[in-house]
């Protein structure tokens, strides 16, 4: 079948499954626009600004596990999306960023709208492509879907010059690819499993902590089972949240910096720590050389060079976290534990998740209100800072994939989007974003795109007219020296939404909490802008110092 490039293009995202783009046409990738109008089988949400499109296409992979596809013109259009590459790189999400480029004869002359995107995006894509003929279009797109969503998942950026847009190729899609070197481990080493579970077999005080990479291998059944069939407690990981269900008696939540503090407490105090799917971030590990010292660690991942890249790790396993816990599964026995549960709920005693009981607004007892409205059945997304840890502490999240946010990269701006994005991928869910007065204005234009889409997305910004988590450093380890952290010139963020055409409201008392959110949860064709005006001085504790050990750990706020 005869064809162009562009009208290759879109057949080649149909073959792969796609059914929606999201993104914002430009000089360089016009032709792809008008072959997606005239195809008429995929739907495209048109943005204000890309890094915009890159969020939403991530809100939508994160929530569904397929890929997420997004596309800009060249140069600024293309370099707008590197921040929602990066993100998607750090965080491994299955992400296709398609740029369009000047012509092939024109590269590297500084023609107009020209900038290097493979070069730029380099080290924050799984792989890049320039595309230099439309015969390469087919193959490119088949490669690019097998590699951003096979092993660790990643972006996958293809820049197509416009005349490879406009030439024509026969069409052919290949049923089968092959890629030299790129075989990722899928089955763990069995001797390895096998020392895995006799070291499970002599451990007293197993613990299991559960990372995004659980969530990417679809490995949330088999991490409860043995979770239960060891009666060992599970702590997740920020982008770990809903591998695990919060309300299940095993479940201790988070740890780390921001962490609760009987999940940090459990960490240093087991003596196997079982990690699955995770990397050991800083946030959770601080200083490497008091981490977990009385454990041995179990480390099960599917990138082997995530493996002792922090933590020194006893047993190593490489490959699918689905197909290790599996392989596992079927070497370990029961166990009851009762003297380490016993201990651990004394820790939950010792150190429980609290907030002042007084009249004050304050944003746990918001997220408190979400969390029992909502019942751990819709899909919350959350911006970066304050806001974004105290979501982590009092969201009890029961499924994977319904608590997506921005962890490696911490991008502030991302939750807007990535709630737009989920609210396509699922318009029958309840989808809420947790934001703050800084990040919501970040990407506060594309309002616009949730008005004309009907996407009901709610929007809870804890306004504290400040920069919190810059300011709550500041006040903590910089002497109260306030330095550019002060919002109290914010907008009425109610009446923007209310000028887009979206719901706008103020909340300042706690009265009003509840009902507003009833209120919105009825509403299924307009976003709305809840402004809750909360405590200006609430800061999220506990908090371990960055770079610091679980002793350093501040339980509240005695400064």
């Amino acid at each position: 079948m005869r064809m162009t490039g562009s009208q290759a293009l879109v057949e080649s995202l149909k073959r792969e499954g796609v059914e929606v783009v999201f993104g914002l046409p430009g000089g360089a990738n016009m032709p792809l626009y008008d072959a997606l109008i005239t195809d008429g089988a995929i739907r495209h949400h048109l943005v204000r600004h890309e890094q915009v499109a890159a969020m939403m296409a991530e809100g939508y992979a994160r929530s569904t596990g397929k890929v997420g596809v997004c596309m800009a013109t060249s140069g600024p259009g293309a370099t707008n999306l590197v921040t929602g590459i990066a993100d998607a790189y750090m965080d491994s999400v299955p992400l296709i960023a398609i740029t369009g480029q000047v012509g092939t004869r024109a590269l590297g002359t500084d023609a107009f709208q020209e900038s290097d995107i493979l070069g730029i995006t380099l080290p924050i894509v799984k792989h890049n492509y320039l595309v230099r003929a439309a015969e390469e279009i087919p193959v490119t797109i088949k490669e690019a879907f097998h590699i951003c969503n096979t092993g660790r998942p990643g972006p996958v950026v293809i820049d197509l010059p416009k005349d490879t847009q406009i030439d024509e190729l026969e069409f052919e899609y290949p049923e089968t690819i092959g890629l030299r070197g790129y075989r990722p481990t899928q089955r763990g080493n069995n001797r390895q499993v096998k020392a895995a579970a006799g070291l499970i077999a002599k451990s007293e005080r197993p613990l299991l902590y559960a990372g995004g990479g659980c969530l990417s291998a679809e490995a949330s059944p088999e991490l409860r089972e043995l979770a239960e069939r060891l009666n060992a407690p599970v702590v997740t990981s920020l982008l770990g949240k809903g591998a695990f269900p919060d309300d299940h008696p095993l479940a201790l939540g988070m740890p780390g910096m921001h962490g609760r503090a009987f999940a940090s407490w459990a960490m240093s105090e087991c003596d196997l720590l079982i990690g699955v799917g995770t990397r050991f971030d800083d946030r959770v590990v601080g200083r490497v050389a008091e981490f977990a010292t009385l454990a041995a660690i179990i480390h099960i991942d599917v990138d082997p060079a995530e493996i002792g890249k922090v933590v020194e790790t006893a047993i190593p396993i490489v490959g699918d976290c689905k197909l290790v816990l599996q392989q596992l599964l079927g070497r370990v026995e029961p166990k009851a534990h009762e003297a380490w549960l016993q201990r651990v709920q004394a820790l939950r005693e010792k150190g429980p998740l609290t907030y002042p009981d007084d009249d004050v607004l304050r944003p746990q007892y918001i997220l408190e209100q979400l969390n029992e409205l909502t019942k751990g059945e819709a899909i919350i997304t959350t911006d970066v800072g304050q806001h974004q840890m105290w979501a982590a502490q009092w969201i009890n999240t029961r499924h994977p994939r319904t608590f997506l946010t921005s962890g490696g990269l911490g991008a502030m701006g991302f939750g807007f989007p990535a709630a737009m994005g989920a609210q396509v991928a699922h318009p029958d869910k309840h989808v809420f974003c947790i934001s703050g007065d800084g990040s919501i204005q970040m990407n506060i234009q594309d309002l616009i795109t949730a008005v004309s889409d009907k996407l009901p997305v709610t929007v809870c910004i804890l306004n504290n007219r400040y920069l919190g988590m810059v300011k709550q450093w500041q006040k903590m380890f910089f002497d109260r020296r306030y330095s550019e952290v002060d919002l109290v010139d914010n907008p009425d963020f109610a009446k923007v939404a209310e000028a887009y055409g979206a719901i706008g409201v103020r909340v300042t008392e706690k009265s009003e909490v509840r009902p507003t959110l009833e209120a919105t949860m009825a509403e299924r064709v307009k976003p709305t802008f809840i402004d809750f005006f909360i405590d200006r001085e609430s800061d999220v504790f506990p908090m371990i110092p960055s770079g610091q050990s679980v002793k350093e750990m501040i339980l509240n706020d005695a400064i």
